[in-house]
This record gives C-alpha cells, sequence and structure tokens, in this order.
C-alpha cells in the first residue's frame, strides 16, 4: 500500500509528492528538519521535537506560518493515514518555491513536509554485539559557522563522515570539532561510563542537543546513576569501561570499538543494557496518543 504524505496542506499518494524544481529546499538545503518516533500508538516526545523545529527555523530566520498545535496535528494525521502503530516521522519545512540565487526574498511560503513510515536503522544484531566506529576526518561545522543546533536540510557534512566510516569498515563514524575534541557521531550522540560514571560532551563541543540525549539525562538521575558533561578526546573513548550510542532512530545502542581499539571488554557493557531497557520501558510506556487523548 502507497504511503500517504502530508505535503503542503493535504495528503497525498507518496507518488504524487513531488517537489518543486525551484524549492530552495532542493536548491539550496534551505530549510530544517526533525525525525520523530513513535511506539505502541504514542508518538515520543513530540512537543519536544516540533519546539525544536521552531527554534532551528528561528536560528535561519525562516517565519512559520503553523502553530505549534497544528504541526502536531498534521504529523498525528499523516500518522493515522498510514494506519502505522510503530514507526518513524520525517518533519520537513523547506523555504518554498523561489528563483534561482541564495536570497530568500523570492520564497514567498514555506513548505511543510510529514513522512510517516516503517524504520529499522540497525539490526537487533547490532544492539546485541555492539558497533564498530571509526573517526572520520570530515569534522563537525563549528559554531562560528551554522550552530551546530540547527537540524538543518543540508547534511552534507555528516553524509560525508558516514561514507567515510563506511568506507573504513565501521557501522558509525565519530565526528570531532576543529579543536580535535569529541562532538558527536555521525547520527548520534556519545556516552562513555569509567569507574561507573557516565560522561558525555557538552553541546558546545559541537554536537546536537538530542531529544534522546537528554532522556539519558533523566533515566541517569531515575536509576540513581552519575552523569557528568566533559569535553573528551578519543583518547577517553579508547580507554573507557563501556561506550553508547544515542539518537532518535538509533535509540540506546552499544559501541564496542573505536579505530580497531576494543572499548572495555570489546562488548556491550552492563550499564549500557540497563539504559537500554530503561530506555525501551520509557517509549513504551509515554508519548502523546496517535488517536488522541
Amino acid at each position: 500500500m502507497a504511503l500517504k504524505i502530508w505535503y503542503d496542506g493535504s495528503l497525498v499518494d507518496e507518488a504524487e509528492a513531488r517537489v518543486p524544481v525551484f524549492d530552495h529546499g532542493l536548491l539550496y538545503g534551505d530549510g530544517v528538519f526533525e525525525g520523530i518516533r513513535f511506539y505502541s500508538g504514542r508518538v515520543f516526545r513530540l512537543s519536544e521535537h516540533v519546539d525544536r523545529l521552531f527554534a532551528s527555523s528561528r536560528a535561519i530566520l525562516l517565519e512559520l506560518p503553523w502553530s505549534r498545535a497544528e504541526i502536531i496535528e498534521h504529523i498525528l494525521e499523516t500518522i493515522r493515514a498510514n494506519n502505522l502503530e510503530n514507526g518513524y516521522v520525517r518533519l520537513l519545512v523547506t523555504r518554498g518555491v523561489g528563483t534561482l540565487g541564495l536570497s530568500p526574498e523570492s520564497c514567498k511560503r514555506p513548505s511543510l513536509i510529514i513522512i510517516a513510515a516503517d524504520i529499522q536503522l540497525y539490526p537487533q544484531s547490532d544492539y546485541d554485539v555492539g558497533l564498530k566506529v571509526v573517526t572520520c576526518v570530515t569534522r563537525r561545522p563549528s559554531h562560528t559557522s551554522l550552530s551546530p543546533q540547527v537540524k538543518s536540510l543540508n547534511y552534507l557534512n555528516n553524509v560525508m563522515a558516514k561514507v567515510e566510516a563506511t568506507r573504513a569498515g565501521g557501522r558509525e563514524g565519530l565526528m570531532l570539532n576543529e579543536q580535535g575534541y569529541v562532538a558527536e557521531c555521525t547520527g548520534d550522540n556519545i556516552f562513555i561510563v569509567k569507574n561507573g560514571v557516565v560522561y558525555t560532551p557538552p553541546v558546545s563541543d559541537g554536537g546536537l542537543d538530542g531529544i534522546t540525549r537528554g532522556v539519558i539525562f533523566e533515566l541517569a538521575e531515575q536509576l540513581d546513576v552519575t552523569i557528568r558533561e566533559r569535553t573528551m578526546t578519543r583518547f577517553d573513548i579508547m580507554t573507557a569501561h563501556e561506550c553508547f550510542l544515542t539518537g532518535t532512530a538509533a535509540e540506546v545502542i552499544p559501541a564496542v570499538e573505536l579505530d580497531h581499539r576494543p572499548i572495555g571488554e570489546g562488548g556491550p557493557g552492563p550499564l549500557t543494557a540497563r539504559f537500554i531497557e530503561a530506555y525501551r520501558t520509557l517509549v513504551r510506556n509515554s508519548g502523546t496518543p496517535i488517536g488522541g487523548e
């Protein structure tokens, strides 16, 4: 059955959801996006994702003509139209149709696109044995350019880092900032465990302030685990006892090797397992109902 896509005010079959060639999202990557998960008929942290979409839009001077409540309802409507209980939403806003040339002044109205579909970023075997991570040459953009907190449609840095990691035999790529400190992975935030304490880089070092990253801080308090932000180098990861990555699509997944060096015992660690279990329990039992309250 063909997916129904929300495109500029209505649901259309996926074959009919076509972006005009003069849309500045296509021409210049001018726009923002969010990835959102839903489980067992509930959308996880929906309001937080929509709030971040508005924050990204504000940062690039893209005024959204829809309210938060309207976007939330359009998301829920799209999920319902596809008869999904579990899956992934890709929420996109482009600058809209304009003319050739960088100036967005010719773009009269943004375009809203919502895709709801099934997703499995990693197979279960990767959660069972953990990911091999490779450090990428491509760096995270610095705060002196476009803020790393903007989830821009221009994701080429992350794409090229992912290509590097894959060609080097890694399942994920570690991205450093311009100073050589750890920022994040190509699509995930990174955490390490050492002597029972969880550490993660501060977002000022170039990583995204991920929604799932924030959930880990909440779960750490519930699990009575100490968690701290700390500027990190590759050495800190290589000498950690455990490592795990977090992201909306990846959820919580172990990382067991960096640049051909085993992390800890070279397998998923016990504290990582506790976070995975706690996260999965949380997402199954919370969220915005797809069918409404």
